[in-house]
């Protein structure tokens, strides 16, 4: 059964979309299929994937509802047909890649999943929408023989976040050196302990719907530290402080408080992995001028060849360096979670 791996940061503008599309695009260039899934009704993640198609697959009838919110509808509106999977469209540049894509209007569901979720007694229909995206998913990945899922989040604290994250099998926090991370995860180190809570408490009285919450606790495979400039080789004075106090709340305050809830792997499993006891995946200094070309070519930045980096001379040579630093260090990424899930 497919693996799903939650980008989740209540804060925004943390590279959560970025992450998910690059770690899925390199899990995919090891040889294992991914899907990719857009739960940010922004879209940015499909707008990324489709490139100059993605106003099309919107307009045209056969793709318009080949996506996240229209893939459970017929649940959310009480019809009495099951589920079907999407028809998935695969990258153009990644044949292992495929993606579920969002739709802007996802958030309309967020009050029928939070009643359903706070009121489970009530109507059976309604016991049928927590566990709705999750099958959406399975059967999903079922049908593309997929390994792994990797769901990239809006930043906020809906239902339809709760609900992603408890069905999920891990997940990685993404953030930036600043402040407002930092508090960002002091803030998360009791959010999402309570929410894997609800779910040992309530799972239960879903067991009997079409669609039950499926068992399991996420567990948490570390943070990113992403977005900053550097200076001989290292992250620039300014930035230095924040990562390692980012790095300190992690290890001090926040794993202390989700190993109440039993949201950890197994220490051999981190140690196998090569994940230090900061819980830091990796810091991933700012794309700076290839983070331009990525948009405009739809692909990670690792991945651009050395005619589309559009440069030459001296200036082509830096950035060959970056991007092959660049996919090092998501290489290192995707092998971090295959040995975790080994």
């Amino acid at each position: 059964m497919a693996k799903k791996i939650v980008f989740f940061n209540h804060k925004g503008g943390v590279s959560k979309t970025t992450t998910t599309f690059n770690i899925g695009w390199k899990l995919a260039e090891l040889g294992h299929k991914v899907l990719l899934v857009d739960g940010d009704p922004q879209c940015n993640l499909t707008s990324i994937f489709l490139k100059d198609r993605f106003d099309a697959y919107y307009e045209n009838e056969d793709t318009a509802r080949q996506n996240l919110m229209d893939g459970v509808r017929t649940a959310f509106e009480g019809k009495p047909s099951l589920l079907t999977r999407i028809e998935a469209p695969a990258h153009e540049d990644n044949a292992n890649l495929y993606i579920i894509p969002g739709h802007m209007n996802l958030s309309e569901y967020d009050p029928q999943l939070t009643f359903a979720i706070n009121a489970s007694s009530t109507l059976t229909s309604m016991k049928n929408l927590p566990g709705a995206f999750n099958e959406l998913l399975q059967i999903t990945a079922d049908y593309y023989d997929v390994e792994y899922i990797l769901i990239d989040l809006n930043p906020g604290l809906s239902a339809i976040n709760k609900i992603f994250f408890i069905c999920s099998d891990a997940f990685i926090i993404p953030t930036n050196p600043d402040i407002f991370c930092r508090m960002a995860i002091q803030s998360l180190s009791h959010i999402l302990p309570q929410w894997v809570a609800w779910k040992n408490q309530h799972s239960s009285e879903f067991k009997d719907a079409n669609y039950p919450i499926p068992s399991g606790t996420p567990l948490f495979i570390g943070e990113l530290i992403q977005r900053f400039n550097i200076r001989n080789r290292v992250a620039a004075t300014p930035y230095r402080f924040t990562i390692d106090d980012i790095k300190n709340v992690v290890r001090d305050v926040f794993v202390p408080s989700i190993r109440q809830q039993s949201m950890l792997f197994p220490s051999e499993k981190y140690n196998k992995a090569r994940i230090p006891e900061d819980f830091c995946l990796a810091e991933i200094k700012d794309f700076q001028s290839l983070g331009q070309k990525y948009q405009n070519y739809g692909i990670p930045v690792f991945a651009l060849t050395d005619e589309q980096l559009e440069a030459t001379g001296a200036v082509k040579e830096q950035l060959i360096i970056a991007r092959d630093e660049f996919n090092d260090q998501f290489n290192a990424l995707a092998n971090m979670i295959i040995t975790l899930f080994s």
